[in-house]
């Protein structure tokens, strides 16, 4: 189907061509690559696939992989708005390789905002560098105990000295000891080549006393779990990551508990923003197929568009994405360009666009019958992944009680 209709009557030549370019990757790589994965039972024999590596390998020859970099070390360099429509277009392909895409940079990315030599030669130059996806990241913040309450910077419970983080770090000389274990649920957790950790430095700060650190993950001491087996977004990797005695350099602590509640307020608004821009996408690709259909499909003698209860339903779901696109596009661009964030804004994104991803993946399946329920058809793979959204990069019943303590 054709490109959606771009209200912004201000995009340049160079944004549209961008999202014209970003389109075709996701359509003619992404999406196709992501359907046959799907039909894979065992996740480590999917992630060793040709067709899973050489999907990812096309991502970082076109530099997807730097999104959130700037051109000066070598990123992609988009602007918010830019940075929103690829997120977008990529999604429409397909969610899980999006994530996984976006995610790959955090460890490179978060190390541009506190830049030393020993990052900048180690880690950030190599990988903007990287074009055959052999240097990979992940964000290593959940853990067997806590989830989105990780994700709750600036709360009275944040600071609760009773409760604080099983990943831990002590510092030793000129290195950190690393010790304790990160979930099933770390994003390119057993494919990634570093993690972007967030660990606690003093417990006595509760969950405030936090670090951020890049641990590469060939080091003595790091252990990896299984991949995960998912009902939904099986082609993004995710699975347990173990730390025995982990030495890093001292120089790879990023953040210490005196700036980890505004570095994780940038985390959560920068994160939860991207979420909002890929499930417009994921919305809009079960909108698409769903219309498609209705326009083919024939009972009680006419196709099913003719019927007033499925135009009905299309104009509603058609409604919902562009409801979802204005929001994401706003919080983001507002978001990306000041420090701090409101961070309210980008939770409000996540939680609305991932809400809308679920319903109108939803309604597609009812205007396909039961041959929405059948893997034929991609609007089933499409509501198990906007399903899972709901949970991820913080759930959204825990994310609005977080968003609401900021009004």
């Amino acid at each position: 189907m054709a490109l959606y209709t771009d209200l912004n009557i201000d995009l340049t030549d160079e944004q549209i061509a961008i999202k014209e370019e970003t389109h075709r990757f996701a359509k003619e790589v992404l999406r196709p690559a992501s359907l046959e994965l799907d039909k894979y039972h065992d996740p480590a024999e999917m992630m060793n696939s040709d067709l899973f590596r050489n999907a990812l390998k096309k991502g970082y020859e076109l530099g997807y992989h730097t999104i959130f970099i700037p051109d000066t070390w070598g990123g992609l360099g988009t602007d918010p708005l830019e940075t929103h429509i690829v997120l977008e277009e990529l999604a429409w392909g397909s969610v899980d390789f999006a994530i996984g895409i976006g995610v790959s940079c955090f460890p490179a990315f978060f190390a541009t905002m506190v830049p030393n030599d020993k990052l900048a030669e180690e880690i950030i130059e190599p990988f903007c560098a990287n074009e055959d996806a052999s240097i990979i990241g992940c964000w290593a913040i959940t853990e067997p105990e806590h989830g989105t309450d990780t994700l709750c910077p600036y709360t009275p419970e944040f600071e609760n000295p009773a409760i604080s983080g099983q990943l831990t770090a002590r510092l030793d000389g000129d290195a950190y000891i690393i010790e304790g274990q990160k979930s099933a649920w770390v994003s390119n957790g057993t494919i990634a080549t570093h993690a972007l950790a967030y660990l606690t430095i003093d417990p006595s700060m509760g969950m405030a006393g936090g670090g951020i650190c890049v641990v590469p993950l060939d080091l003595p001491g790091v252990r990896k779990g299984r991949p995960l087996d998912k009902m939904g977004q099986r082609a993004l990797n995710q699975g347990e990551i173990f730390f025995d005695k982990v030495r890093v350099p001292r120089e790879y602590m990023l953040v210490d508990p005196e700036s980890y509640n505004a570095m994780l307020d940038i985390t959560l608004s920068t994160a939860n923003a991207a979420m909002g821009a890929m499930f417009t996408g994921v919305a809009r690709a079960a909108y698409e197929e769903a219309l498609q259909y209705a326009k083919q499909r024939v009972q009680g003698g006419q196709p099913l568009f003719e019927h007033q209860l499925i135009k009905h339903k299309l104009f509603a779901m058609f409604t919902k994405i562009e409801a979802a696109r204005a929001l994401s596009r706003a919080a983001m661009i507002y978001n990306y360009n000041n420090t701090p964030p409101n961070v309210e804004y980008s939770i409000a994104s996540k939680v609305f666009c991932t809400q809308t991803a679920y319903e109108v993946a939803s309604e597609a399946i009812q205007i396909f019958g039961g041959n929405g329920l059948a893997r034929e058809y991609p609007v089933e793979k499409f509501f198990r992944d906007a399903r899972a959204g709901m949970i991820e990069d913080g759930a959204n019943d825990s994310l609005m009680i977080t968003g609401a303590h900021h009004l």
